[in-house]
């Protein structure tokens, strides 16, 4: 695959890595799949309790929910150059619109999406017109979750959290999470069983070549914004591909006035 197709790729993929974990989402170096875990150190626990925790750990409710918008910015990893990195600009305000911003050779790739409809634009590729989303890109982008992440407001989106045992990611004994949303999609996540943040999350399947392949985001290196805890490394992987892209965070900024045209139908 030619460097701007992955590019291209990397779009979707890294917009789903991103959102979601409510910041602001090829799994990581042969670190391959979390396994089943004999460890007996981490308590029993229920779903409802680790989403519990995990909610307090992310700084609590009531103050994810004061959150309007987010702004994130940094670098991610290009496929097929060693040592090179992409800034990136993501903009989110609460009703799941977003601005992603991707410079790359002078050009900026754009991809904005207001809650209902979604455009793009990709020079990278030679195209100067403004697109709209694909039926897929469209469905992607209505599945993320809001500003809070996927499991704060789980029961009010119609997706059920389920218990589904105890694995290693990374050397750490995680609990691991079942999320079957209301169409039917079943999505894992992967919460530190000491720390109670997200490890791991499953993304919206790729199709690719004719296949569909499975997109895990894994979140490193936990810091507080205004009271509130954002990965600021993550690593995308793309099932069989044997290395992860790797994005890191150099910026979060917290109620950041975001102007309704940079959330609009391209122009």
């Amino acid at each position: 695959m030619s460097l701007l197709k992955n590019i291209a790729l990397l779009n979707s993929v890294f917009a789903v890595g991103l959102m979601g974990a409510g910041i602001a989402q090829t799994a990581p170096v042969a670190s391959a799949k979390p396994t089943a875990s004999t460890s007996a150190a981490l308590p029993q626990l229920t779903a409802a309790e680790i989403v519990a925790k995990n909610i307090f750990a992310r700084g609590g409710a009531a103050a994810w929910r004061s959150v309007e918008t987010l702004s994130t910015s940094g670098k991610m990893d290009l496929p097929g150059k060693a040592n090179q990195q992409a800034p990136f600009l993501l903009e989110q305000k609460r009703g799941r619109k977003s601005r992603l911003e991707i410079q790359f050779q002078g050009k900026t790739s754009i991809q904005v999406y207001d809650g209902t409809t979604g455009w793009k634009l990709r020079p990278f590729l030679g195209r100067k017109e403004v697109e709209k989303y694909s039926p897929v890109e469209l469905k992607t982008a209505s599945e993320l979750p809001d500003l809070d992440g996927p499991l704060m407001n789980a029961a009010a989106d119609g997706t059920r959290v389920e218990a589904d045992g105890v694995e290693r990611v990374d050397g750490r004994d995680t609990y691991k999470l079942k999320l079957i949303f209301g169409n039917g999609d079943v999505r894992h996540i992967w919460i530190d069983g000491t720390t109670f943040l997200e490890s791991e999350i499953d993304g919206q399947p790729v199709r690719l070549r004719g296949k569909s392949l499975q997109v895990r985001t894994a979140y490193k290196e936990y810091r507080s914004v205004q009271g509130l805890m954002f990965p600021f490394s993550q690593e995308t992987s793309l099932e069989g591909s044997r290395k992860a892209r790797k994005l890191v965070v150099e910026t979060v900024s917290v109620n950041l006035k975001i102007e309704n045209s940079r959330l609009a139908k391209l122009q």
